[in-house]
């Protein structure tokens, strides 16, 4: 009985990007140059911001830690993307996916958290309470912000684990991407998943739309308010925010999408996977050095 509940499958087989070899070698380089930047340019976003003693305020702190994650988000998946493209047998371990998961879920949604509690409310200190910004965002309260946003995140990827790491894998073991997902491998569970996989989705589509809709509203407040006040002030809010709020677009479009619309066209997901695992985290040092108040 103990044997029957254990995973047979030991290892799982990535279909990648595509199926052409001459594709794959073509897409070899264009990766390996993104990821370069990625690590790079958000690790020279960390360095400046320690090392710089005018860059010691909330706002940096906040965007070295959003930059730190970024980099651990893009190296969960993407190195391992590059090195398939040299393979014909593209395989991972059991653990290895397991790993790959419990680390998008929680990079992921700690970088949710990091943007909605922490950014956007650093953002409407900054705007709408200049006078008071030093007192309410204190060393202290910024710490215990970006905290809280690593519990969160711990704790929901956690939760999403605890369900795969019960299901029993026997069968099919390739799964349609280049990262292991909880929408694709759970279809590979040798059960009826129907259920589970939908409370699974809704779960994760619920937290990444009410991380973007708050943000939404959020920014939207920032902005009538400063409109309000001064129509220069306005427009000053919303050039220093449009990068911002361009990376949170891009960044939670494709969560939502392949989330809460799971049976989707397979290409358009990978497509959507690409955006916010390799694209997104290169573009945050760039957007955010752009956004000063």
């Amino acid at each position: 009985m103990e044997e029957a509940n254990q995973s047979v499958v030991s290892e799982f087989i990535f279909r990648g990007l595509c199926d052409s070899r001459e594709l794959q070698k073509f897409l070899l380089l264009p990766f390996s140059t993104l990821y370069l930047m990625t690590v790079l340019g958000n690790l020279l976003v960390v360095l400046l911001i320690i090392t710089d003693s005018h860059l010691h305020s909330p706002m940096y702190f906040l965007l070295a830690n959003l930059s730190f994650v970024d980099v651990c988000l893009s190296s969960v998946t993407t190195p391992k993307l590059i090195t398939d493209f040299l393979k014909d047998n593209k395989t991972i371990s059991y653990e290895g996916c397991m790993s790959q998961i419990l680390f998008i879920h929680f990079l992921a949604g700690n970088e949710m958290m990091v943007l909605l509690v922490t950014m956007a409310y650093d953002r409407y200190v900054a705007i709408c309470k200049p006078l008071h910004y030093s007192s309410i965002m204190s060393r202290q309260k910024c710490i215990w912000l970006v905290l809280t946003s690593w519990i969160i995140g711990f704790v929901h990827a956690t939760s999403q684990l605890s369900i795969i790491l019960d299901l029993p894998f026997c069968g099919p073991r390739i799964v349609d991407s280049f990262f292991c997902d909880i929408p694709l491998v759970i279809k590979l569970a040798c059960m009826d998943t129907h259920t589970l996989r939908l409370l699974i989705n809704a779960d994760s589509a619920i937290l990444a739309t009410t991380c973007f809709i708050l943000l939404l509203i959020s920014y939207t407040y920032i902005l009538v308010t400063v409109r309000l006040r001064s129509n220069n002030g306005a427009s000053k809010a919303l050039s220093t925010c449009t990068s911002h709020i361009t990376v949170v677009v891009l960044f939670f479009g494709p969560c939502i999408f392949i989330y809460l619309w799971p049976p989707s066209i397979t290409w358009v997901d990978k497509f959507l996977a690409v955006f916010y695992t390799v694209i997104t985290p290169l573009l945050n040092p760039q957007m955010d050095a752009r956004c000063k108040f």
